[in-house]
């Protein structure tokens, strides 16, 4: 069970550069804007932060041409006040084809630019990438079974990114499954979290929108459970977000899996490329350090 949670955080740790780049990637912003967006509203941790609007449309736009409520549902987290509206405003500006190929194109230009036109071993990164979504369960997963519905774009960058995305979607997936079943709403998770990885209070937390007053009452009711006092998450609260997380792998598993004995092949094939997205400036410093997760867990 150890190499489950530590291949399925390593794989977290190593796609999600290469995956979510795309949301700080100046090229999706200029056609982002060009579609009659707004621009990115400047830098964020050293990245061009994403213009909310476009985020929520493109994103979501996997799904279809839904409305805002359904996009919500499927991210989870952020607050329908904040995306309904915004989803609103998006289908108002722009389609669905052209908000998408819009992003993907962006996000292949940006690749190209941080790693080259056609690095050595992508298409073998790929394939390995493909194992992990082909076998990926769709039951209970909707951005997943979105991307995935969008086939591939059929060019090896392209291809690349589509199958690191599955990848990084089946796991938000996953780990949506996770925190909803364990009873806690969207304002108690974000605070749980942000202090599981050693973050201030109400830092990240606020980037989902929700208000101080909802933040105020999710508080008292973490409070009110034992998980949250004065000095920060308590023994039961850690152990929550700890269970959260592995509970996340564990529905990752037969996905994992699939990759059998080239799991390291993969990861070594990454491991540059995501570097290299990061110190160029295609996606902030990682947060996650899936050894001292673990390791704390351990503890």
């Amino acid at each position: 069970m150890a190499d489950l949670h530590r291949t399925a955080r390593r794989l977290r740790d190593l796609v999600e550069p290469v995956a979510a780049s795309v949301y700080f990637a100046p090229e999706c912003h200029t056609n982002y804007a060009a579609l009659g967006f707004g621009a990115s509203p400047g830098e964020f941790a050293g990245v061009a932060a994403p213009e909310m609007c476009a985020y929520f449309t493109s994103r979501g736009a996997c799904l279809g041409h839904v409305p805002g409520e359904v996009v919500a549902a499927a991210f989870g987290v952020f607050t329908p006040a904040i995306v309904v509206p915004a989803v609103t405003q998006g289908w108002a500006t722009t389609d669905r084809d052209s908000v998408l190929a819009a992003r993907l194109h962006g996000q292949r230009a940006q690749l190209e630019r941080i790693l080259g036109p056609e690095p050595a071993g992508i298409d073998r990164a790929t394939a390995l990438l493909r194992r992990v979504a082909d076998v990926a369960r769709h039951a209970g997963r909707p951005m997943f079974a979105g991307l995935a519905s969008l086939g591939f774009p059929g060019d090896p960058m392209g291809d690349f990114w589509r199958a690191a995305d599955l990848v990084r979607e089946h796991r938000g997936d996953c780990h949506t499954i996770a925190w909803t079943s364990s009873g806690l709403t969207a304002p108690e998770v974000m605070l749980v979290t942000e202090l599981w990885w050693g973050m201030p209070a109400r830092s990240y937390s606020l980037t989902r929108g929700w208000t101080t007053e909802q933040y105020d009452a999710a508080e008292d009711r973490l409070r009110s459970d034992g998980l949250l006092d004065d000095g920060g998450l308590t023994t039961e609260g850690r152990a929550l977000r700890s269970r959260i997380e592995h509970d996340t792998d564990r529905l990752e598993a037969p996905a994992v899996a699939a990759l059998g004995d080239d799991v390291d092949e993969l990861f070594g094939l990454l491991e540059p490329w995501s570097a290299s997205i990061v110190a160029g400036g295609g996606y902030p410093a990682n947060a996650f350090q899936t050894v001292a997760e673990l390791d704390a867990d351990a503890a």
